[in-house]
């Protein structure tokens, strides 16, 4: 006699375009595994910005005789592009620029509110300060930004969060609504902002020196765009140490280590890698979907293997964690 699984009454996804990279998946089974949450599906779909509307109706619609929707990660290229067409967007996303997770809000069997939230900032904050150690802290920092868009907006949140007192974004376009200049000037920061030009090197020696006098970096290019960076750290450190408790967050994963994250360990920096912030933004995001708490230590250990799996199989140089300079702003 052969048993089979009950039919799943919640449903969760990842959205994105492309998606199938995603880890997501991994972190909130787990997550849902650990709660004891019989029921609970998490899936994967490729939504093409065309069809986002689409996906966000049936999202809200009434309640059939299927699985309930509780909610969205969002990776790119929805994460700025949905904000209009949500109900409601919580306060640090607006102020952000960019959501990340959306929750159906219901009342009965009716249609579903739709609530847009940021964890990603979570994410950045988390993944430096577990990084970082202990004695780590920001406050008074110089701070840099690789990348202006999405994850970087919500970067610029975390270092201010952190008490980070100079910051700086080096990215190739600062102009428009959804680059960090205008996350900036929601959130009343002041920042500079030097244009990089991967194609130049003495572009990249500026931005090189602009790191190397940072206590903190957030690197949010894509896989293989910051490769150009790592040479450059390197001419300009000279054999010198970076400061002591220097701290590199790359958001990228696969390959691991990256040529930036590489560099800035040889020149004495500590690095969080990008599934750390990956990990650090789930949590919160299944709580919002579930209304229950979930352990990091299980997620931890499922993503670890997850990582492990694919290091083994797949070929190197797959997705980043959330990298978003380039257009491209994964999840996972």
């Amino acid at each position: 006699m052969t048993t089979t699984d009950p039919a799943p009454r919640h449903r969760a996804a990842v959205i994105g375009s492309p998606v199938a990279h995603s880890l997501s998946p991994v972190l909130h089974r787990a997550a849902y595994a650990d709660l004891g949450l019989e029921g609970w599906e998490y899936v994967l779909r490729d939504v093409a910005p065309d069809a986002l509307t689409g996906v966000l109706a049936e999202l809200a619609a009434p309640c059939g005789p299927g699985p309930v929707w509780a909610g969205l990660s969002v990776t790119m290229p929805h994460k700025q592009a949905m904000l209009p067409a949500l109900d409601v967007v919580d306060p640090l996303a607006a102020a952000v620029g960019a959501a990340n997770t959306v929750v159906a809000q219901r009342c009965g069997t009716g249609p579903a509110l739709l609530a847009g939230f940021n964890t990603d900032v979570a994410g950045v904050v988390g993944a430096l300060r577990e990084a970082g150690g202990g004695a780590w802290r920001a406050e008074g920092a110089t701070a840099l930004v690789l990348g202006s868009g999405a994850t970087a907006c919500s970067a610029l949140a975390a270092l201010a969060e952190l008490g980070a007192a100079r910051l700086i974004v080096a990215a190739r376009n600062h102009a428009g609504p959804r680059r960090a200049a205008a996350a900036a000037r929601r959130m009343g920061l002041e920042i500079e902002t030097p244009a990089w030009r991967p194609d130049d090197p003495r572009s990249n020696r500026r931005v090189a020196e602009a790191m190397a006098g940072a206590q903190v970096v957030v690197s949010t290019v894509t896989a293989g765009a910051a490769d150009v960076l790592a040479p450059a750290l390197a001419d300009v450190l000279g054999g010198a140490r970076l400061d002591a408790g220097a701290l590199l967050l790359d958001v990228v994963y696969d390959p691991w280590p990256t040529a930036l994250a590489a560099a800035w360990r040889a020149g004495g920096g500590a690095v969080a890698p990008g599934w750390l912030m990956l990990l650090h933004q789930a949590a919160p995001q299944v709580g919002l979907m579930t209304g229950r708490r979930p352990r990091l230590a299980p997620m931890r250990a499922a993503l670890a293997a997850a990582l492990d799996a694919r290091s083994r199989s797949a070929p190197a140089g797959a997705r980043g964690a959330d990298a978003d300079e380039a257009g491209r702003d994964p999840v996972g």
